[in-house]
């Protein structure tokens, strides 16, 4: 019987994987559901946002979020308000693409430009929770891809969970990815290292809290 790890509030620890791949269970889907078994076996509870099929627009670049601090997208034709309050609550995310033209899909990156944007001029909502970024290819774009998705997580100043080579795993039709032996085995050991994180993290916490936020500094080189 799997156990699963509670806080001092009883609390069971949580994991969100975003999957930003049109298909529900496409080989970004299986790649998940890799570490996803993982994390459950270690006891930590694990569900995957389905948001790739979603109609999400892109930011406005219209500011209200930073003016309003209400943790919210002035955007509301699409549930990205009620996914960001899903992710503050978890203890740990995964941020999940398919490769297209050696980037991020386009409605994942819509996503993430809105959610992180959000998140940041809040107090830095996702800030010290443990984080991946995961990404499935047929072929080439797959190092691209995986550093764009990095570059969210790292300026949310999350702790990366890593695994024994880049987190990125090959196949073109839907569960073609678990033929790719090495992919399997990255997935599951980037299960296994982020639920050592998140318990590591939450039976330190108190001894040891997190370094207190700063305020961002901008620099502009154009005066």
């Amino acid at each position: 019987m799997r156990r699963q790890v509670h806080n001092k509030n009883n609390v069971t620890l949580k994991v969100i994987a975003v999957n930003g791949s049109p298909r529900k269970e496409g080989n970004t889907y299986h790649a998940l559901m890799g570490v996803g078994r993982q994390l459950q076996e270690n006891g930590i509870a694990f569900e995957i946002l389905h948001i790739g099929n979603q109609a999400v627009r892109g930011c406005l670049a219209c500011g209200t979020c930073a003016k309003n601090r209400d943790e919210k997208c002035t955007i509301t034709t699409d549930p990205l308000n009620e996914w960001i309050q899903q992710l503050k609550a978890a203890d740990g995310i995964i941020l999940a693409s398919p490769v297209y033209y050696a980037g991020i899909a386009g409605t994942m990156k819509c996503f993430l430009d809105r959610a992180f944007y959000v998140a940041g001029a809040n107090g830095g909502l996702f800030r010290q929770k443990v984080a991946a970024a995961v990404v499935a290819v047929r072929r080439t774009g797959g190092s691209s891809t995986f550093d764009s998705l990095n570059h969210y997580l790292t300026y949310a100043e999350m702790i990366l969970a890593t695994s024994n080579y880049w987190n990125i795993t090959h196949g073109r039709a839907p569960g073609e990815v678990l033929q790719d032996g090495e992919g399997v085995q990255i997935m599951d050991v980037l299960g296994r290292n982020m639920a050592w994180l998140l318990k590591m993290r939450e039976q330190t916490k108190v001894l040891l809290p997190g370094p207190e936020p700063v305020k961002k500094v901008f620099t502009s080189f154009i005066r």
